[in-house]
């Protein structure tokens, strides 16, 4: 295999971040020369300011625009999307509450969100969170999560899980194995917690258990370091955790999902060679590259990409280590609806609307 054929190859384990609202000469270039297998999207790919019809009408071409340089028909469309303080798109697409206020509501609320994202030709949704709000000092997580217990934080995530999956959507759990009971973000710094296999079996891996036994497709790794487990490296790097516990402890087969490279606690470490062996040894099968942190350059794409392509020359990546990963994706990729991009009636917008409201009011 040519270089050049390596790291189109490493597309195929990419959800890549695009700059704004159309393509600019990076986004095309990397969109044609790695051909991601998904696009992750944010506020800034969204037109804000102008009437739905026309922002939809933008997104609808910049979704086009993906697909022409990637020239794949069949991609994972992304995007994270909780509700609270995670909501990308515009108005009038509904502010559903924090997922801890849901309580009740967390099985309908959902459904409704999947119709909303189904209508902007998302498939993906980086959803549920299957970490327990346990720490009031969490800067990042808090009531983002379902429940302070390892049990409500199980219930209503498998609830929120069912409502998406009813609706349409493929789903991930994430930050395996727990990130509720930090107090660093790990956008801005490498996390540790201090917790055994002991402890997290009793508390943050129970959530996780819950989803895999619904068959949740997609697991989302923590850039956060648990020295008792795996003291040299963070969960996205620790074959003991990613291996050992979700693969082999909690029989995990589907696909396994860095969170965002570009986040400080494991950028620099990226952008060392043999990392994405090490990721890929682990057990990560897909990376997510949003380039929406601290402007992160094209370059640190095109450099994660040609350190896999590297590893795979030189030896130091198996290729069968890549297959295995390849067709965990393709698998699931086969399954994956692709949707339409369309501006909902107005009648649904308002029943949301309504549905956002009497969740919130639920005590």
């Amino acid at each position: 295999m040519s270089p050049s054929q390596h790291i189109q190859s490493f597309g195929n384990h990419l959800i890549l971040g695009v700059s704004g609202t159309s393509l600019n000469d990076d986004d095309k270039r990397a969109l044609s020369e790695l051909k991601p297998v998904g696009v992750i999207f944010f506020a800034k790919n969204f037109l804000d300011g102008v009437p739905y019809q026309i922002w939809v009408e933008n997104f609808n071409q910049l979704n086009h625009s993906i697909r022409e340089y990637t020239e794949r028909t069949f991609m994972f469309m992304t995007i994270d999307h909780e509700g609270g303080r995670v909501v990308r798109m515009p108005l009038p697409i509904t502010r559903f509450p924090l997922s801890y206020l849901l309580k009740f509501h967390a099985q309908e609320v959902a459904k409704a969100t999947a119709c909303e994202l189904r209508s902007l030709g998302i498939n993906v949704s980086w959803s549920p969170v299957a970490d327990i709000f346990s720490n009031p000092q969490n800067p990042i997580i808090g009531p983002r999560a379902f429940g302070t217990t390892p049990e409500t934080a199980s219930q209503r995530a498998r609830e929120y899980y069912r409502g998406l999956k009813q609706g349409g959507m493929i789903t991930c759990a994430k930050h395996f194995p727990g990130h509720g009971d930090t107090s660093q973000d790990s956008h801005v710094e490498l996390p540790t917690l201090n917790l055994t296999v002991e402890e997290l079996q009793r508390r943050e891996l129970i959530p996780f258990k819950t989803l895999i036994e619904e068959q949740i497709p997609l697991i989302m790794t923590a850039h956060i370091l648990f020295p008792q487990i795996d003291a040299e490296v963070p969960a996205t790097l620790s074959r003991t955790i990613l291996n050992h516990i979700l693969r082999e402890e909690l029989n995990f087969q589907g696909v396994v999902v860095s969170d965002d490279l570009d986040m400080k606690a494991v950028s620099e470490m990226f952008m060392q060679s043999g990392t994405v062996a090490r990721a890929f040894y682990a057990g990560c099968d897909l990376f997510i590259v949003s380039r929406n942190i601290n402007s992160s350059s094209i370059e640190r794409t095109y450099q994660i990409a040609e350190d896999f392509t590297a590893s795979l020359s030189n030896g130091s990546l198996d290729e069968k280590v890549v297959v295995a990963a390849r067709e965990r994706i393709e698998k699931l990729l086969e399954g994956t609806p692709q949707y339409p991009v369309y501006a909902l009636e107005k009648e649904i917008l308002v029943k949301n609307a309504e549905l956002a409201i009497t969740s919130t009011f639920t005590i």
